[in-house]
């Protein structure tokens, strides 16, 4: 339960309690279907507390470092939110041009220094494998915030919550991901979530932008049933969630293969009367033309309801990690 005292570590709660206390979160692979279950159950409560009080001192004294190698928007401000909402405090740093990694300083020492001033740390880098390296440098949690085009865990958690919130279940649905499924750190963390759970998973894309191949493998190896195709028309009278991601510009070396994609798959009110009367439309945000901005006002749409549950499930994971849960 949320609140000031500590929990009752008796039963699966403390099973659930001693797996997530200390932990670094850096990867999707490390969690049990019990695991995902146990945080959306916090999450549910987080939500609850917020709509009712707005804010609790659940981890008043303690101190959450922000190191943002990348921009962002969403990622960071809701896990300030989330932070600040739990009765801690935030030190942000996201110009780190403007810190001492533009003097040359290593990961693993501004790491070293951050954890001597805070109680977690949650890091975006440009590098794959960078919150891993974090991790291993430093005696406080680690939460990844997204590492290159490889993984970004704690969306991958509040995108299955999001679908949980929105259809009530994620056994027995069918989803499609659409759009830059190569480069999509996103999409690379919900596909191994949904490894947990028996769906149907449909990848749209060009053939330039296609799943990796041993992401593709693994849904397979764990008994999903997979689709491929470039065609968004296949799927979307049959797909329970359609998850759209943006073309990443930043991810081209040559503008023009940018140009040639961007504006592959555009969702539109027209193209949604082609879908299911109760599914649910999500996207990572930021968009930048994938989904017009009259599709914001049908009820299907979930993608700002699904930014807003980011902010509790990452409340749950710090409260988890910092062992108040």
């Amino acid at each position: 339960m949320v609140g000031n005292s500590s929990p009752k570590k008796v039963g699966l709660a403390a099973d659930r309690l001693a797996s997530f206390y200390g932990r670094d979160i850096v990867s999707v692979d490390q969690f049990s279907r019990q695991d995902l279950g146990y945080i959306y159950g916090v999450a549910d409560e987080m939500r609850s507390l917020v709509k009712r009080v707005g804010a609790t001192d659940l981890l008043k004294g303690h101190v959450l470092a922000n190191l943002f190698y990348e921009p962002s928007t969403r990622t960071s401000s809701s896990f300030i939110a989330a932070m600040v909402r739990l009765g801690g405090s935030v030190i942000p740093i996201h110009g780190v041009q403007y810190s001492s990694v533009s003097k040359g300083e290593s990961l693993p020492d501004t790491i070293r220094t951050l954890q001597c001033y805070s109680d977690v740390i949650v890091l975006r880098h440009p590098e794959i494998g960078a919150s891993a390296v974090a991790a291993r440098y430093a005696n406080i949690p680690v939460i990844s915030a997204g590492d290159g085009t490889g993984e970004h865990p704690t969306q991958g958690l509040l995108d299955i919550y999001t679908i949980y919130s929105e259809l009530g279940t994620v056994d027995g649905l069918h989803v499609a991901m659409v759009g830059d499924l190569k480069n999509g750190r996103t999409v690379h963390s919900l596909a191994r979530l949904l490894k947990l759970y028996d769906t149907e998973m449909s990848f749209v894309a060009p053939d330039n932008l296609r799943l990796p191949q041993d992401i593709r493998d693994e849904m397979v190896a764990a008994g999903r049933t997979v689709h491929e195709t470039d065609r968004l028309q296949d799927v979307i009278d049959r797909a329970d969630v359609v998850y759209v991601t943006r073309v990443q510009r930043e991810r081209f070396q040559d503008l023009s293969e940018y140009e040639a994609v961007k504006d592959y798959y555009v969702i539109t009110p027209a193209l949604m009367q082609e879908a299911k009367p109760r599914m649910a439309l999500m996207h990572p945000l930021p968009r930048v033309g994938e989904i017009q901005y009259d599709v914001d006002d049908d009820p299907r749409a979930a993608y700002f309801r699904q930014m807003e549950n980011g902010m509790y499930v990452r409340m749950a994971l710090l409260a988890a990690v910092l062992g108040k849960v």
